[in-house]
């Protein structure tokens, strides 16, 4: 079995200068966990998934006090809900994965999705023709939609 057989050609994707807004309503709309950050000419820029906005999104300052010696500065927790509106009109390209991005061909073997797929934990992988665009994803859920409508048909 090739990747081929088995990808997603209709491929949701954002550019990298779209907000995280943008980028909700389509994993929203889609009712999907991530998409690939493609360039004007289909190549691959980044990944980006649920899990990444949520961390982006999360609130990590608290408040801190330091003391230079009997010099006091404090820094207050800012609100949820005041730092979540403001992360909205980020771009993409602030939060995307950039670094150790995995992606199969589509003439790659099935075996290659998943030995990447449950070696990383991603959720999906690009797929790019030798041209170096994407031309395809492939999710765990397809990979389990895949296998079991071939054990069925056996």
């Amino acid at each position: 079995m090739k990747v081929r057989d088995f990808m997603i050609t209709d491929v949701i994707y954002v550019k990298k200068d779209e907000t995280v807004r943008q980028l909700l309503r389509k994993l929203v709309t889609h009712k999907i966990g991530g998409v690939p950050v493609l360039d004007d000419e289909h190549k691959l820029l980044g990944m980006i998934s649920d899990g990444d906005v949520v961390r982006a999104l999360a609130n990590n300052k608290q408040q801190t006090t330091f003391d230079f010696y009997s010099m006091i500065i404090r820094l207050e927790k800012t609100e949820l809900k005041t730092s979540v509106k403001r992360k909205m009109d980020w771009t993409v390209d602030k939060v995307m994965t950039k670094r150790k991005l995995y992606y199969v061909n589509p003439d790659d073997d099935f075996e290659e999705v998943l030995n990447i797929l449950s070696k990383h934990h991603f959720k999906k992988i690009p797929v790019i023709n030798p041209a170096g665009r994407v031309v395809g994803v492939i999710s765990r859920g397809d990979v389990i939609r895949f296998i079991s409508q071939q054990i069925t048909e056996e």
